[in-house]
């Protein structure tokens, strides 16, 4: 019996659906964690006065508030993420985040060995990723068709984050003097995720 060279094409299987299921998880529970450390002191972190202290030695200022909006955007974004809910403005907050992070990082250059950028580009790339590829079948947005996850919705999102990053970080280069800007301080990756 000779067997035909075309054969049925298997049923799609959901193997996408779950590495993006395990991806919003993992991805999420960093930010979450990072978030944490900056507003609770969690996971070894330094609280809000802590990243106080560091955000206005980076030249974000008020640094209370600037606290607040890069420990609420990296933890309320992560929790986001994680469960798929709203995923376009939780993409768009932690790329925004991310950016005000990879400012303070960029004079030490690329590699997060040397102090980089390379983890807050990181997570603000995979963050976007998400946004544009969408959460998945295993998500809250899925669960509530998809109302907070639509195409206009993600560009509103990330043109709302980008003007929010890009008015936060000329502030920063006006308060340092519009010259280099400086390297983070010892010890700053634990602590600030500038804000957006």
């Amino acid at each position: 019996m000779v067997m035909s060279m075309r054969t049925k094409p298997k049923p799609t299987s959901n193997r996408g659906d779950l590495g993006l299921l395990l991806l919003r998880a993992g991805v999420g529970g960093v930010l979450f964690a990072h978030g944490a450390q900056k507003l609770f002191g969690w996971f070894g972190g330094h609280g809000l006065e802590g990243t106080r202290q560091a955000m206005e030695q980076m030249g974000f200022e008020p640094g209370r508030e600037s606290a607040l909006a890069a420990g609420a955007a990296e933890a309320g974004g992560g929790t986001l993420l994680a469960l798929g809910l709203a995923t376009p403005a939780a993409g768009a907050a932690v790329a925004g985040t991310m950016a005000g992070a990879v400012s303070v990082h960029a004079p030490a250059g690329f590699f997060v060995t040397e102090g980089g950028y390379e983890y807050p580009a990181f997570l603000g790339f995979v963050a976007t990723c998400l946004s544009v590829a969408g959460p998945g079948r295993y998500s809250l947005d899925h669960l509530l068709g998809h109302r907070l996850n639509r195409p206009w919705t993600m560009a509103a999102a990330f043109a709302v984050s980008a003007a929010a990053a890009a008015v936060v970080l000329r502030r920063r280069a006006g308060r340092l003097g519009g010259g280099p800007e400086e390297a983070a301080p010892p010890g700053a990756g634990e602590v600030p995720s500038p804000p957006t």
